[in-house]
């Protein structure tokens, strides 16, 4: 018999929600090869942004790995396609991972896991961020349906 979402949102180590503000820094765009992966709604907003036909978009600005459809990257710096200096030049319309971040799984897990992504994220814990709480976090991780 598998417990209820309400236990097991008891025991998460972020229960009582995470300090995050976005200083724009770009950190989380560049440097490291990765996959942005979209989805079919990211797809027709990027496109209606960008005012091009999905087909368009897709060809100029993605790849396909395996099934799944995801935005290239710079060759050799593996920035984010869309990062201009340290901006995201289609922000409004960036995809739900890119929104998400920092809050992804693979940032949430452990205690560890969260305080490694501020090594990366200046964001994380910022003295200006404010205190997202758990109900906003399980949202941006689509735990709330």
């Amino acid at each position: 018999m598998g417990k209820e979402k309400g236990e097991e949102v008891l025991k998460l180590w972020y229960n009582s929600g995470l300090r995050f503000h976005c200083t724009s820094c770009g950190k989380c765009c560049t440097g490291a090869p990765g996959f942005v992966w979209l989805e079919d709604a990211d797809i027709k907003k990027l496109s209606c942004h960008l005012s091009l036909s999905e087909e368009e978009f897709l060809h100029k600005y993605t790849r396909k790995v395996g099934e799944k459809i995801t935005l290239l990257e710079d060759r050799k710096t593996y920035d984010c396609i869309f990062l201009q200096g340290k901006q995201c030049s289609v922000y409004e319309a960036r995809p739900q991972q890119c929104r998400a971040f920092p809050f992804w799984l693979s940032n949430l897990k452990k205690k560890t896991d969260w305080l490694q992504a501020k090594q990366m994220c200046e964001g994380i814990d910022h003295a200006d961020a404010p205190l997202i709480p758990l109900s906003e976090i399980l949202k941006k991780l689509h735990l709330d349906e």
